[in-house]
């Protein structure tokens, strides 16, 4: 056997979950993404998705992805830097750019290199990259692909990203990169108190949007426009799986910064674009958001039924603000149990273990969409209450002020 074969051999993790009939990944969806799935020929309510608007089934987005597939094909065989831009990219990037107030736009093929493309392209070897410890996998991977020096500050802790900033030289470009909405906790960057450290201290911002648009903002343009901070931001991010049901991911910035990273951006440059029906449902999805601002209403209807639900009955759910709700167990193997159990009932939720989560914070995250019903709502929130009088979990009531708009603040 092979030293690499050998190493690989080491990890029996999924074996022996798998033995134990708690295996919770690649669980295979026999239906499209909608409330409910269909697994097994067995309907699951589904509450494990990230498409937050329910656009994934609408009939425009699907219409529009068949006729661009009728006329363009199945891809573009081909980079965007090369022979793999289409007119429905530009149309995209000037629509998405219109959409976060910004000068332009850039569609790359994932959100994930998104990320990659700006932080490893925006810094160099002499400057500064400064990330919340709870960032998207997306972001940490981008600062290790940089040159530039990366330091961590704690969650959502201006405090602690001050001290940080205070003792960096004030030459170096320094760029702070935060989630709007952080993807496991559910709780909303502090993005006013990080913009007037960000001027203190002449740093940049970049914010990853993964999970804000269509959730956060008018007509869900996202963080910086939940904030009134467009102009303070420099970096939108944002990706086309979640709210806009397709696949792909983007850059807001102004002209310079875009123009730049067109032509310096490897995740970019050396990377096939996205296929013509993805650009399609990207760009129908979009127009049914900013036309449809219900959608956005029901959703967050339904996240503080959820929330105010699971609160009056002393779940542990944290600091959670958002459509993401993470129910805290604090234990990887009884996190898996519970899992596999509300599958069982006929509820999918995702498990969260370390590292995407700290080693004692092992959760199950509850997703909601716009389309779901308060009916399947507390089916689910049940069904995990008698989860937890089976398994044992966490029991923590905390409030949480409630701001203006009656939104969880």
């Amino acid at each position: 056997m092979s030293l690499l074969k050998a190493r690989a051999s080491q990890y029996t993790r999924a074996i022996e979950t798998r033995k134990a009939g708690i295996y919770p990944y690649f669980r295979e969806i026999q239906s499209d993404q909608d409330t409910k799935v269909y697994m097994d020929g067995k309907e699951v309510l589904m509450f494990g998705s990230n498409s937050y608007l329910g656009l994934t089934i609408h009939p425009k987005v699907k219409e529009a992805a068949r006729v661009a597939l009728q006329k363009y094909g199945t891809g573009c065989a081909g980079s965007r830097f090369l022979n793999g831009t289409l007119d429905l990219h530009i149309q995209l990037e000037e629509q998405l750019a219109d959409f976060c107030g910004k000068e332009a736009a850039l569609v790359f093929s994932t959100g994930f290199q998104a990320n990659l493309g700006v932080i490893a392209t925006m810094t160099g070897r002499n400057d500064v990259i400064l990330i919340d410890e709870l960032d998207h996998a997306s972001i940490i991977d981008g600062s290790r692909l940089a040159l530039s020096r990366v330091l961590k500050f704690r969650h959502n802790n201006m405090d602690s990203l001050e001290r940080q900033l205070s003792n960096i030289d004030h030459e170096c470009v320094k760029l702070i990169v935060v989630d709007g909405i952080f993807s496991m906790e559910g709780d909303i960057v502090k993005l006013p108190e990080l913009v007037e450290l960000s001027k203190k201290y002449d740093a940049n911002i970049v914010v990853d949007d993964a999970h804000a648009i269509g959730v956060l903002g008018d007509k869900g343009a996202g963080t910086a426009s939940h904030f009134g901070l467009i102009d303070e931001v420099d970096f939108i991010v944002g990706t086309f799986s979640k709210s806009l049901a397709s696949l792909g991911g983007f850059v807001a910035a102004d002209w310079e910064m875009i123009e730049y990273l067109k032509h310096h951006a490897r995740s970019l440059i050396f990377s096939a674009s996205i296929p013509p029906a993805s650009a399609a449902s990207a760009l129908a999805a979009l127009d049914i958001m900013k036309n449809e601002p219900e959608r956005i209403n029901k959703l967050w209807d339904n996240a503080n039924y959820a929330m105010n639900a699971l609160r009056s009955m002393d779940f542990d759910i944290g600091d959670a603000e958002s459509p993401i709700i993470p129910i805290y167990i604090r234990d990887d193997l009884t996190t898996f149990k519970v899992t596999q159990f509300l599958l069982d009932e006929g509820v999918f939720v995702n498990p969260v273990i370390s590292p995407a989560v700290k080693s004692d914070c092992s959760l199950i995250r509850f997703s909601l969409m716009a389309t779901h019903t308060t009916e399947q709502i507390d089916f689910a929130i049940d069904k995990i209450d008698k989860a937890r009088k089976m398994f044992g979990f966490p029991i923590e009531a905390i409030e949480v002020p409630m701001n203006g708009n009656g939104r969880m603040s």
